[in-house]
């Protein structure tokens, strides 16, 4: 790996800044500063919600971004997010949202990922319209993108629209673990609780991100880490009278909500 940088003035010593989150130049390392032939294009991620993210990571972000660009001729963006993000190494897949008006079949790129990397990708498709929307409407598209890695620059600035007709769908959802409770995975169970509490949170207080979502997780779950659902290490009894507490609290705000909107038109 190559890092491209220019020797800035200092004080006492000029110096070279390369960025923190790199692959194969840990602290300590000797390294070799020398001239460019000729100028070269500087590849750049932008990290949204990041502080730091391990080197391995951001060399399985490269192969993913040149299987992608091989691919498909054209696309808006490339946006890497969900739990590969999270500090460790508590994954075996990654999500992907590829942003482009075309049409694709993305089962060869994710055979092409897996083959690669050894992870399995979920890629969600949409575009620029379709995203505006989910995040104006949808809990779970602010947490995607509340911590995220993507090949280029966004911002979106959108208005919350509480649809709470679609927010009641979304709900329906999470009633899956009260019925199915024994035969879920961890990552399920805790898939299935994310979406609950953030939908809770997003009607009282408008935006979400993974950390409020997570902290609040633990809170009301009475949890040490986020870890002891994933890891099915839960006490069912007590957890399953807290979610369903809480799904029918969340229930009734939306039913509320509804028969309010209803009333105003």
């Amino acid at each position: 790996m190559e890092i491209i940088g220019k020797i800035s003035k200092g004080s006492k010593m000029d110096q070279v800044y390369i960025p923190k989150n790199r692959a194969g130049f840990s602290i300590g390392d000797y390294v070799v500063i020398k001239p460019l032939e000729e100028e070269k294009p500087i590849e750049r991620l932008y990290y949204h919600g990041i502080k730091n993210l391990e080197p391995i990571k951001i060399n399985i972000i490269d192969e993913i971004l040149g299987i992608i660009y091989n691919s498909l001729n054209n696309y808006d963006n490339i946006i890497i997010t969900g739990s590969f993000l999270e500090e460790g190494f508590n994954f075996n897949d990654i999500d992907i949202i590829l942003i482009t008006k075309n049409k694709i079949n993305t089962d060869i790129i994710k055979m092409s990922i897996e083959r690669k990397t050894g992870l399995k990708a979920h890629i969600l498709v949409l575009n620029n319209k379709e995203l505006i929307k989910g995040i104006e409407t949808d809990p779970l598209y602010q947490m995607m993108l509340s911590k995220c890695v993507a090949k280029k620059r966004f911002v979106y600035k959108t208005n919350n629209v509480k649809n709470y007709k679609l927010l009641d769908l979304h709900l329906i959802k999470s009633k899956v673990l009260l019925d199915n409770f024994d035969v879920l995975s961890g990552n399920e169970k805790y898939n299935l609780t994310r979406n609950m509490i953030a939908i809770s949170l997003y009607i009282e207080k408008g935006r979400v991100n993974n950390e409020l979502v997570n902290e609040n997780i633990k809170k009301y779950f009475g949890l040490k880490d986020i870890q002891e659902i994933k890891q099915n290490i839960i006490n069912k009894k007590d957890f399953l009278r807290k979610y369903k507490l809480m799904y029918n609290k969340t229930s009734a705000k939306i039913l509320e909500r509804t028969s309010h909107d209803t009333k105003q038109k």
